[in-house]
């Protein structure tokens, strides 16, 4: 039997509605619609969701039923709650800048990165410009935001410069040393 499938999903502020297989869920910081599957059953009972399949010993099924179920928690929760990462810039001179909703990165390249933010992605810069809140309603956009960032200088292991997530943990290699 599944281990996450079998969780209940609890909600509070969200509206959910089920459409024969299609679940939609709004909230005050946005609106999805999820497909379930035909194998996956839904019931809404007192402010949860219960996921069901009939076979509960079929790996098929239960691949399946942990699947939708985080799935679902997760726009449940990107819609009443929202995510947020942050990420840090590390490196003398290096810095993002916000105008509208193009972020402009210098990272120590002979040219400055332009980068627009998709719809319904929202970025918070402190004052130093080197810590980045990204916030969205949606996980995998966030995660691909993220991502994109990360990429434009992705830390190195003998200084540390770049750009990484909090809490990333960077592996540090020692210098070349003189030899004897």
């Amino acid at each position: 039997m599944s281990k996450i499938g079998r969780i209940p999903i609890a909600f509070s502020s969200a509206k959910i509605a089920l459409e024969g297989k299609k679940v939609l869920i709004e909230g005050p910081k946005g609106s999805f619609s999820h497909e379930l599957p035909l194998e996956v059953d839904m019931v809404i009972e007192n402010n949860t969701i219960k996921l069901d399949v009939p076979d509960r010993f079929s790996k098929k099924h239960k691949m399946l039923w942990g699947l939708h179920r985080a799935l679902l928690a997760n726009k449940v929760k990107g819609v009443e709650v929202g995510f947020e990462t942050k990420m840090i810039i590390v490196g003398l001179g290096f810095k993002a800048v916000m105008q509208g909703r193009n972020m402009t990165f210098s990272l120590g390249y002979t040219h400055k990165i332009e980068y627009t933010l998709p719809e319904g992605v929202t970025v918070e810069l402190d004052k130093t410009g080197q810590i980045l809140t990204v916030k969205a309603a949606d996980k995998f956009v966030l995660g691909n935001v993220c991502d994109a960032i990360r990429s434009f200088r992705p830390p190195e292991p003998y200084k540390g410069t770049g750009i990484r997530k909090e809490g990333e943990f960077i592996i540090r290699k020692a210098g070349k040393t003189k030899g004897s």
